[in-house]
């Protein structure tokens, strides 16, 4: 026990070092925690030998892990998930691992007799990391976009298939139809039961005990726990079990609670889990590196042939179908799960393990590097594609006669630079005081969805990226008479409202252009460029605020939100 003491201390202190020189070099914690762990382990200082102590670690790392994950699978989300978001999935998922096992077989690895190294590694580089893809759309503001989105929803059902194989896993040598039916019955009991148990009882119990946060936090650990060895029982596994008892809470009232206090203990777990992963892994030899950067290999082009080729194939554009392949192209800590459970079953190869786990930390280094600079990466990328005969969306836009349809022609009289909630307000707000002027309106957007949609409406749209200047020029920005500007700099790719006013008055110096400002500050530098009128959301905003808390302080409340209910019934904006 104090040995067990000791090593977790150790794990911790390394951790938290490796993790601050990550932190500040801007690398993943979780490449700083794999190397936490080697220098540490027995094949490093050897500090930390028990083997003991590394599969208890290991172990509740990975329970709360899965648990966690559980919790934050939103079940809703999957099920109203658009077709563009389940095509995408399924090719990306489908083609994977059928690439997979094609590429691992044929440079050697084993599909059966007890050794199941291929199967392994195609699921394995099936997955991508939510930890990193998350974390890098969060501060570059594009969770909220198309490609965010479309990304998003994948890593969702990447999890689901992750739930499936696990079930099937423990099966894998003595895999028939029947094995494989009474896996899955197994699981369905275990959720099913889950899901009640979540439902009728767990809320009766945390409604009596929503005062007492430390009962919260127990409560879910000791439903973590139990689930987690049920399913052992079952001759499932205990990660299993604890995924299962994640899902089922996600669902009840109380999961945002439950997880906000469980946060905490979770990222503690995690943190031991990567230490002793990183623990496992031996120096590598030639053969261990080489394998691992065939498996970096192999996932970045399987993901960008079967992520790219269904999107594309839907009319989702160059730049929506490149930006989540990009975004998708590394290897998820949920793999090194999956890979684990294999070495504990003895499934598949040390080796292969370690190469898997290298191939881990080199994809989770570039491809953060990556999706850093994922916009600049697609338009470089965009020009070749086009120059092999693939099409984008404005393939066979004309900028001669301004009386073509679908999108074709020089823009018109007012043109809107970029298209966002506040561009679909504007337009909701002209179709219904001055419809009149929808023909005299030209959107310039590389949004696929807006642009279909614009296009369906009898809008004059251009499919184009604004921050390129061919795309402003060939456009015919230099012959309109307003150019409205109002996406906010955090959400403009590639670009800023101060270098696009300065780009469009050297195109157009009469015209008048009205830009947007995110801070007081800007507004001043906006002029300087060449704005002519600035407007300033926050001070809207406000202005609304002030009229609710009038409205509160007479008692009008109820009917100012009847009057906005009103309002919003009336409109039909694009974007919701």
């Amino acid at each position: 026990m104090h040995e067990l003491i000791r090593d977790i201390t150790l794990c911790i202190l390394f951790a938290w070092m490796l993790g601050l020189l990550a932190h500040f070099s801007r690398q993943p914690l979780i490449l700083a925690y794999l190397i936490a762990g080697f220098c540490i382990g027995p094949f490093g200082a050897g500090w930390v030998k028990s083997q003991e102590s590394i599969s208890v670690i290991s172990e509740l790392g990975l329970i709360f892990m899965l648990f966690m994950i559980g919790l934050e699978i939103d079940l809703k989300k999957i099920v109203r998930a658009g077709k563009v978001i389940l095509f995408a999935a399924g090719g990306q998922l489908i083609g994977g691992c059928v690439l997979g096992v094609l590429f691992f077989v044929g440079i050697g690895l084993s599909l059966g007799g007890g050794h199941f190294d291929a199967v392994y590694l195609c699921v394995a580089c099936a997955l991508s990391s939510t930890v990193i893809i998350v974390k890098v759309l969060y501060e570059k503001r594009e969770l909220d976009t198309l490609p965010g989105r479309i990304t998003l929803g994948v890593l969702v059902l990447q999890d689901i298939f992750a739930i499936l194989f696990l079930a099937v896993q423990p099966s894998l040598a003595n895999l028939e139809v029947s094995v494989i039916l009474l896996s899955i019955g197994r699981v369905a009991l275990l959720v099913a039961a889950a899901l009640l148990v979540s439902r009728y009882v767990l809320p009766r119990l945390f409604h009596q005990i929503a005062r007492r946060p430390e009962l919260i936090l127990l409560g879910a650990l000791a439903w973590c726990f139990l689930v987690a060895e049920t399913a052992e029982r079952l001759s499932l596994s205990r990660e299993m079990g604890a995924l299962i008892a994640g899902v089922s809470l996600s669902t009840f009232p109380y999961a945002l609670d439950v997880t906000a206090k469980v946060t905490t203990l979770r990222d503690f777990f995690i943190t031991l889990f990567f230490v002793a992963l990183g623990m496992t892994i031996p120096v590598p030899g030639l053969s261990v590196i080489g394998l691992a950067l065939m498996i970096a290999a192999f996932t970045v082009v399987s993901r960008l042939v079967t992520t790219f080729a269904p999107l594309y194939l839907m009319k989702q554009g160059l730049r929506a179908s490149l930006l989540p392949a990009l975004n998708l192209a590394q290897i998820s800590e949920f793999s090194l799960v999956v890979i684990q459970t294999g070495v504990a079953d003895h499934h598949i190869a040390a080796e292969t393990a370690n190469a898997a786990s290298f191939a881990f930390v080199v994809l989770a280094v570039l491809s953060t590097f990556v999706m850093t600079r994922s916009d600049e990466i697609t338009r470089w990328a965009i020009g070749p594609l086009k120059r092999i005969g693939l099409r984008d969306l404005d393939h066979g836009n004309g900028h001669a006669e301004e009386g073509h349809e679908g999108g074709h022609g020089e823009a018109r009289r007012i043109v809107i630079l970029g298209f966002f909630r506040a561009a679909s307000a504007l337009l909701a707000e002209i179709e219904r005081q001055a419809p009149v002027l929808l023909e005299q309106i030209t959107v310039i957007d590389f949004n696929p969805n807006v642009y279909k949609t614009l296009l369906s409406r009898g809008l004059h749209v251009i499919y184009g990226d604004i921050s390129s200047a061919d795309t402003l020029l060939h456009a015919g920005v230099g012959k309109s008479e307003m150019i409205i500007l109002s996406v906010p700099d955090a959400l403009l790719k590639g670009a800023s409202n101060e270098k696009l006013v300065r780009h469009v008055r050297t195109l157009n110096p009469t015209a008048m252009i009205v830009a947007t400002a995110d801070l007081l500050s800007d507004v001043g530098e906006l002029y300087a460029a060449g704005a002519s009128y600035v407007t300033v959301t926050r001070l809207s905003d406000a202005h609304e605020l002030f009229t609710v808390i009038e409205a509160a302080q007479a008692g009008l409340l109820a009917d100012k939100r009847t009057e906005l209910d009103v309002r919003l019934g009336e409109r039909r904006e694009v974007l919701p």
